[in-house]
């Protein structure tokens, strides 16, 4: 079992999950009534996007909604994603605009 921190980085709130063997860090935080936003639970939509600012995470299947440079960058998709060591996330709607910035700007 690992333990996951979750910083919700356009809040001061924080909470640290604890992720058993073979979970997910959504599946995880959801048991332990952390609410994450997601959609499709299969790494397709992206919608649970997190960032990896420390430790270890692996994806069980390739996450689709991810291109190489935002896996180099560090993002994560929770819904499909493992612990392998304590790990550190940035989540929240600051996250999502980083992945995807608004081009208006």
């Amino acid at each position: 079992m690992t333990e996951v921190l979750l910083d919700w980085r356009d809040s001061d709130r924080t909470e640290t999950v604890s992720v058993p063997d073979g979970e997910t860090i959504l599946d995880a935080a959801a048991a332990a009534d952390i609410g994450l936003p997601f959609g499709c639970r299969t790494g397709a939509c992206g919608t649970c996007t997190a960032r990896l600012l420390s430790g270890d995470v692996v994806h069980h299947r390739p996450p689709r909604a991810l291109k190489d440079r935002h896996l180099a960058d560090g993002y994560v998709l929770l819904c499909i994603a493992e612990p392998r060591t304590d790990a550190h996330l940035a989540v929240g709607a600051t996250v999502q605009a980083e992945l995807v910035p608004n081009p208006w700007k």
